[in-house]
């Protein structure tokens, strides 16, 4: 992966959510919060259609992530989330990513996550 790939998932040939995987750090993510890594990719602009979530579709698509992370290979995901009722911080603790800390920009409060590919 040069500089980013999307992952799609689908359901009866519709797309039933997305996310892209790039190696550019995003604008709003602050590397001081993770843990120091060479080699890291960022997970950015998931979503998945409102009649597909809560059905496994986002959790899919994390697994295809780090599966594609592991092949390159990635030593990291990393990933920022508004800290809100509409954020999905607590959806990526679920899935295992653990939270590492956080930053308002732009009066946006933001929580970063980070998924070492190695340790699941």
């Amino acid at each position: 992966m040069k500089l980013s790939r999307v992952i799609a998932a689908r359901d009866s040939g519709v797309i039933a959510g997305t996310l892209t995987l790039q190696t550019r750090k995003p604008w709003a993510i602050d590397p001081t919060y993770f843990t120091p890594c060479r080699r890291v990719v960022y997970l950015i602009n998931m979503a998945v259609m409102p009649e597909h979530q809560r059905s496994g579709v986002g959790r899919a698509l994390l697994d295809e992530a780090l599966a594609q992370s592991r092949a390159v290979p990635f030593e990291a995901i990393r990933l920022d989330a508004y800290d809100g009722p509409a954020g999905a911080g607590e959806f990526y603790r679920r899935c295992g990513y653990r939270h590492v800390g956080g930053k308002s920009y732009r009066g946006l409060a933001l929580m970063y996550f980070e998924l070492m590919t190695h340790l699941r």
